[in-house]
């Protein structure tokens, strides 16, 4: 004799279960951050624990511990909270807040005033850096093999921030164009490796001058080197401002798993990234915008 086991949508007494529906993540439109929650994830390259990133009104985004921390440990200048994927500063009236990971990372001084539960918290993060980088899984920045070769007159015309003009627009870049990353996220929820440069359509080094190009007939008309993609269809430079190689080019369902590095370029801010030589790889050419 043996018992007959309950159906697997029923409990032991019968009653019946409640299986929650799995929900696709998707982005509001009205949401002010255009990223999905688990999208913001990362990496500190100094300490390599974990961050949560998210955006700030009018700043860049902030790293942040990804755990709560009780506001009784955490002094009032460093709390912060976050708000429909907006970080703002101070506490929202809870007992709970938040706290930037560089206040926390080994690899930085740290503040004078830790109260005694940041500082154990701190020691936390060092040990699991220290386990990280004696298994291997981890290099500090700091300790990566750096060139010891000396600069040559190429590497020095090789613009480390390129301006690039795309869109009838011209941008800034956080890398040079040939270490763009894509921002598409993978099958293994991963960020895509893939370069955005595509050999098959690369745009053209050209000089531009600073005036006509930006709108602004202030500053003086110096030439500057551009990374023109102006040539280009409209659809491969939207990809290119989307920064999504052409894998994920077409793939509108894979999310973004971090934020396009592109900023407005301003003659007036950028100017310590600003050439006024062309790389010497390419074909001296010189453009003129008529106004």
């Amino acid at each position: 004799m043996h018992s007959t086991p309950a159906p697997a949508s029923r409990h032991w007494d019968g009653t019946r279960t409640h299986v929650r529906r799995a929900r696709s993540l998707s982005i509001a439109p009205a949401s002010p951050s255009r990223l999905l929650r688990t999208g913001q994830n990362g990496h500190c390259t100094a300490c390599g624990n974990l961050v949560e990133r998210y955006d700030r009104t009018g700043h860049p985004p902030i790293g942040l511990h990804p755990h709560e921390l009780a506001v009784t440990a955490v002094p009032v200048p460093c709390r912060w909270h976050v708000s429909s994927g907006i970080a703002h500063p101070a506490g929202d009236g809870t007992l709970w807040c938040r706290i930037p990971h560089r206040l926390l990372c080994p690899s930085r001084t740290p503040p004078a005033a830790l109260t005694p539960q940041l500082t154990e918290l701190r020691r936390h993060l060092a040990l699991r850096t220290w386990r990280l980088t004696d298994s291997g899984a981890f290099t500090p920045a700091s300790a990566q093999p750096q060139p010891t070769e000396p600069a040559t007159t190429l590497d020095a015309c090789q613009p480390t921030r390129p301006v690039v003009r795309l869109l009838y627009g011209c941008y800034l870049a956080a890398h040079p164009v040939e270490d763009i990353q894509c921002v598409a996220q993978t099958r293994r929820r991963h960020r895509c490796t893939r370069p955005v440069l595509d050999p098959a359509a690369p745009g053209t080094w050209v000089l531009l001058p600073t005036g006509p190009a930006t709108g602004q007939r202030a500053l003086p008309d110096v030439l500057i080197a551009v990374y023109d993609l102006s040539p280009l269809p409209y659809g491969e430079q939207l990809r290119w401002r989307t920064q999504r190689c052409p894998s994920h080019a077409s793939t509108s369902a894979a999310a973004d798993l971090a934020r396009a590095d592109w900023q407005v370029f301003d003659p007036l801010l950028h100017h310590q990234h600003t050439a006024t030589h062309l790389p010497a790889t390419t074909r001296h050419r010189t453009r003129r915008r008529h106004a």
